[in-house]
């Protein structure tokens, strides 16, 4: 086992994505089984992995518990950083601010766009203030608001994607260090399957008028061929979330049928994590361009 290993900083190992033009992947999870699994994956590919907590599932695994085990995972040599996902109130960001957090998420996409920029701009002032070089990101335009499998995409979600001066003002006045804009994808997927079409071009002017790091929110459903497209050309983190949930879920239902008569939760939870393994390490490969 070995300990103290140097690491870069998320700062770091963005910008070295930003400069390769490809993304790093971010995942969500809600216990140890998906934790372990986004690890594994990573670790076998000798990639960079950012870990997604949302409040609800920060609220379930518990905050300490998954600092604790990203600790765990650094002390071991995995470049393993966490983030807050979708944090809609500035308490929320403290909490995870000063629980050491890599990166912060303030959402305000549900705000106006100018009470979007004030409690943005709070929230950067606070982590700036505790300094550590804790990475805060905002969203802007409509991408939708729950990671889960849909009837219908969210309503006018194409009507409401981010615009170049959107992208440049935020950024300017608020001073974030990434920015989740609207292009096209939404959070959660559908479940007839149909893939909503990812504005690429758009990636590539919001890009150059932001000034820093795209995050591309909700690429569960999305297209190999757009989410590939969307790392080189602006993105450098990929979030997925809703593929994490139901390649687990199948595992288990897997697990499960063949054998009901299971009850010893590591023997059927063991086929959750494989698939969530499996379901990381091929999004690992796309976003990274790396061959099967």
């Amino acid at each position: 086992m070995c300990y103290n290993i140097p690491m870069q900083t998320l700062r770091e190992a963005i910008e070295a994505a930003s400069e390769r033009r490809i993304a790093i992947g971010h995942f969500n999870v809600s216990d140890s089984n998906q934790f372990n699994a986004v690890v594994a994956a990573a670790s076998g590919l000798k990639l960079p992995v950012v870990i997604g907590v949302s409040e609800g599932e920060r609220k379930f695994f518990g905050v300490r518990n998954v600092v604790a085990l990203v600790a765990a995972a650094r002390a071991d040599g995995h470049q393993v950083y966490l983030n807050a996902d979708h944090t809609y109130s500035i308490d929320g960001i403290k909490e995870a601010v000063d629980a050491g957090f890599d990166a912060v998420i303030f959402d305000g996409s549900h705000l106006s766009f100018e009470e979007n920029i004030k409690q943005t701009r709070e929230a950067v002032e606070y982590a700036r203030a505790k300094g550590g070089g804790i990475l805060v990101e905002a969203e802007i335009g409509r991408i939708g608001t729950s990671s889960k499998l849909l009837d219908v995409p969210p309503e006018d979600m194409d009507k409401d994607l981010t615009t170049a001066e959107e992208a440049s003002q935020f950024v300017r006045e608020t001073s974030v260090n990434m920015l989740a804009p609207a292009v096209g994808t939404m959070h959660g997927r559908l479940k007839g399957g149909g893939e909503p079409k990812v504005d690429i071009a758009r990636i590539e002017v919001l890009r150059e008028a932001a000034g820093v790091p795209l995050v591309l929110h909700g690429g569960s459903g999305s297209s190999d061929a757009d989410l590939a497209a969307a790392a080189k050309t602006g993105c450098s983190v990929i979030h997925i979330n809703t593929d994490i949930r139901v390649a687990y879920r199948k595992g288990i239902e897997a697990a499960l049928a063949a054998n009901a008569d299971e009850i010893a939760p590591y023997k059927f939870l063991a086929e959750g994590r494989k698939a969530v393994q499996d379901m990381t390490e091929k999004y690992l490969r796309l976003f990274a361009g790396i061959q099967q």
